[in-house]
């Protein structure tokens, strides 16, 4: 390395020619907020230095426009994308991402060490720094039923990965309250590295408690007041921009002159559609200057801000000695993309990718569902007296409110109730055949026909269901089954439309444009039958998270998120 870095510095004196000189560039400066002119001489994938180079290998002239470093997606699901990895990142790097922070939970819940290894592997194939937070959470809590858990010695290995640079969000937020042993122990693991959180609605004393475990973020805040208590009191405040969870109109006061550096966007889960027609990180980038941000605030937040945080020392600029990851764009205020370099190499061009998606082995992570055999039955729901639990959907959030709601009952069965739009919610085990069925109710979804399916179902993914009878619940975990994942409409006795997901019952292997066009026809069936939410298999997907207030519905039944147990 001692040659290279020679080399390097003689680059950067000016003895030895570039591998790359950008000419003509308006140099957006993320440690002062300016913007500088000059010529960006690059070198074995880092930045020599800027200023008057124009010795090199190959020469772009710039023609004026802004050079930015690469944006850095400082949390997110990329299994949300419900695309593979490889596609993945033909999807993300043309936009401008380059550097990605995941802890990949949603595939280690399904596939364990299996599905990191696979994703790790997948990276280093590709134009994409992808950093691993170990995953705290497999499973998030003990009221559902995953398809592998990680132990205290699990998160340790994982810790020594070289791609691993920290301990993922803490969901189990009250497990760190309360001190459970094996909570406070992945905790204590990952002494010394960073540590992210995961706390909806904590405030006060709990908030203190929580954060004086050595948690230093959070990107859970829906309101103004609880980001600024959360920052407040010591944490980064990660402002979430995803597809479901949209707060960063709500979050945006909270950047100042005083504040500005300890916030940094995130989209956290991001579909398929929305990469597609709006884009990743850059898309919150560009909201956030629309909404009157100044745009070069809006660079460093989606770049320094996130490096520093996670001590990506060599990333996150464009300064002398950094990886080479750069963006070129025209327009600072529209913010397009135009080219994408990663350590000095053009990988996109006018958001197409110049790169192709591996093709690896998936043999472990396919042949994932498998389901005790039930008949149609088990799926009637029986309650003493006429009242119980209902899920209420939060339009535009994932939070849901708990209520209790008189329900129509015939024969002693609990009948969905249309008029008032109360449905069937189903979870189904689908890791062990275990035959765990969780049973409940849901307010919210619309549906006048039919049912809904996915075994997309955040955190441990088992088969989540929606629908107006039995007949078509019945019938839509049998079709998921067949398909060994993926997400499927049913609408009197027939499959109407599906999208299968054999990558864990998570991904699939088709590219992005087939993808969404094919999640396209999955809404517009699901809008047929009723539904007025704009994402229904995103709503559907967070039905089963027991992590996030009020009410959830697990494989083991119904859970009381703020008492933490079922009911």
């Amino acid at each position: 390395m001692s040659g290279k870095m020679a080399d390097l510095i003689s680059v950067a004196r000016g003895q030895k020619p570039a591998d790359l000189v950008l000419t003509n560039a308006r140099v957006v400066n993320v440690f002062n907020g300016e913007i500088e002119s000059g010529n960006v001489a690059i070198y074995n994938g880092y930045i020599a230095g800027i200023g008057d180079y124009r010795e090199a290998k190959k020469v772009i002239d710039l023609q004026g426009k802004y050079l930015t470093p690469g944006l850095i997606n400082g949390h997110v699901h990329i299994e949300s994308s419900l695309l593979d990895v490889g596609q993945y990142a033909c999807s993300v790097v043309p936009a401008g991402t380059t550097s990605l922070v995941t802890d990949l939970h949603e595939i280690t819940n399904v596939c364990g060490l299996d599905g990191i290894r696979y994703v790790l592997q997948c990276a280093r194939r590709l134009p994409l720094d992808v950093f691993l937070m170990a995953p705290s959470c497999v499973p998030a809590t003990h009221l559902e039923s995953p398809g592998a858990r990680l132990d205290v010695a699990g998160i340790r290995r994982i810790l020594r990965l070289k791609q691993c640079i920290g301990l993922g969000e803490m969901m189990n937020f009250p497990g760190v309250l309360f001190g459970e042993k094996n909570v406070l122990d992945k905790v204590e693991a990952a002494n010394g590295k960073v540590i992210d959180g995961h706390a909806p609605s904590l405030t006060g004393k709990d908030l203190n408690a929580y954060i004086a475990a050595g948690i230093s973020s959070d990107h859970e805040s829906v309101s103004l007041a609880e980001a600024k208590e959360k920052l407040n009191r010591g944490m980064y405040v990660m402002i979430r921009e995803g597809s479901s969870e949209k707060n960063l109109e709500t979050l945006l006061p909270l950047v100042t002159d005083k504040t500005h550096s300890r916030c940094f966007f995130v989209v956290d889960d991001r579909s398929c559609y929305d990469l597609l027609n709006d884009g990743d990180i850059d898309a919150v980038v560009r909201k956030a200057i629309g909404l009157g941000l100044n745009p070069v605030r809006a660079i460093q937040m989606a770049t320094i801000n996130t490096a520093q945080y996670f001590k990506l020392g060599k990333l996150g600029a464009v300064a002398p000695g950094y990886r080479a990851n750069l963006i070129v764009t025209g327009d600072l205020k529209t913010f397009p993309i135009d080219l994408v370099f990663y350590q000095g190499r053009l990988v996109g061009e006018d958001r197409q990718s110049l790169f192709d998606a591996p093709k690896l082995n998936r043999q472990k992570l396919t042949g994932t569902v498998k389901i005790k055999p039930f008949v149609k039955e088990a799926l009637q729901l029986k309650i003493s007296g006429d009242t119980m639990p209902v899920i209420e959907i939060v339009h535009g959030q994932i939070i849901t409110r708990k209520r209790i709601e008189k329900v129509v009952i015939s024969q002693g069965i609990v009948a969905s109730d249309l008029e008032r739009d109360i449905l069937k919610a189903v979870v189904v085990e689908r890791h062990h055949a275990t035959g765990n069925i969780g049973l409940g109710l849901v307010k919210g979804f619309g549906l006048k026909r039919g049912a809904l399916a996915s075994s997309v179902a955040h955190d441990s993914h088992n088969i989540v269901v929606v629908g107006t009878n039995d007949d078509d619940i019945y019938l839509a975990v049998k079709e998921i089954e067949r398909l060994q994942g993926g997400l499927v409409v049913v609408a009197d006795g027939r499959v109407v439309a599906s999208l299968a997901l054999p990558v864990a019952g998570l991904l699939s292997g088709e590219s992005l444009e087939n993808v969404v066009t094919k999640l396209a026809k999955m809404e517009e069936a699901a809008s047929v039958l009723g539904t007025s939410l704009s994402s229904p298999f995103a709503t559907l997907s967070f039905l089963a998270l027991p992590v996030i207030p009020e009410l959830r519905l697990t494989d083991l039944g119904i859970v009381d998120v703020l008492q933490f147990k079922l009911i």
